[in-house]
């Protein structure tokens, strides 16, 4: 299906949506919310696809006879809209596959808040990472006051969010916001190579895994124990686990089916 604000691209067992709003810094309006729910639950149907990147196109400027390229993944919520915006923050949140989020330049506001939302946050030396919604009499409020100390403790989420200042790739990473940094010309390569080797794990698994800590990690240690047996059990009868001890045994690669 085209879209006219975003990228869909499958590749054998990944897929990609690329934020394609550069005029406006791939800011989000309902015509991306209601493209980004479309195009999310046609990957999270296609049994083919593992895993997920999220990312956004630059933009490009004619300047003095020569282009001005700005690197961005997304600026958050497009402030000259004021209509309802498609709750797509809470759709990845839950998604079923690993989603990566691949941040090259700015990522601010609710486009922070969207990457704080997937499973793995990439990000090139260049980018700057912010919720700048203080500065606008506003508070992050699609995850970010829960999201973010979670995720960098909360002394750290605080200074971020009451001050509305940015970090830098390589801060974002000394902090935990970002898992991995790398050079601008790396990351595309970095990102892909990662998501290959997730989408070569079985399916089921990937899948019970990521169910099970999400679902554990804000109850007791009892709950979270209980919930991880369920997964297991579960896992014991699929067709994968058959597989993958076959595998070892046959000393050979194994051959994932998803069920």
């Amino acid at each position: 299906m085209a879209y006219e604000t975003i990228i869909v691209e499958k590749r054998e067992h990944v897929a990609r949506i690329t934020f394609n709003r550069p005029q406006r810094l791939n800011a989000i309006n309902s015509t991306l919310g209601l493209e980004m729910k479309d195009a999310l639950e046609d990957i999270g149907q296609d049994d083919e696809i593992r895993v997920l990147i999220i990312t956004g196109n630059p933009r490009i400027r004619e300047k003095e006879g020569r282009q001005e390229i700005t690197h961005c993944f997304s600026a958050g919520w497009d402030l000259s809209e004021t209509s309802q915006v498609e709750p797509i923050v809470e759709m990845v949140a839950a998604y079923e596959k690993p989603v990566i989020a691949m941040i090259n330049g700015y990522a601010l506001g609710g486009g922070c808040e969207l990457s704080l939302a997937c499973d793995f946050i990439f990000a090139s030396e260049n980018s700057e990472i912010g919720l700048p919604e203080i500065n606008r009499g506003l508070l992050p409020g699609w995850g970010g006051t829960q999201r973010l100390p979670r995720r960098v403790g909360v002394s750290k989420a605080k200074w971020m969010i009451l001050t509305g200042e940015a970090v830098s790739g390589p801060e974002a990473k000394r902090m935990g916001l970002a898992d991995e940094v790398v050079p601008r010309e790396s990351l595309d390569h970095t990102v892909t190579e990662f998501a290959e080797k997730l989408a070569g794990k079985p399916p089921v698994g990937l899948k019970k895994i990521k169910e099970a800590i999400n679902k554990g990690i804000d109850t007791d240690l009892d709950t979270g124990l209980e919930i991880e047996q369920q997964a297991l059990g579960h896992l014991l009868q699929t067709e994968d686990f058959r597989e993958g001890i076959a595998a070892f045994i046959e000393k050979r690669e194994p051959h994932w089916k998803g069920r």
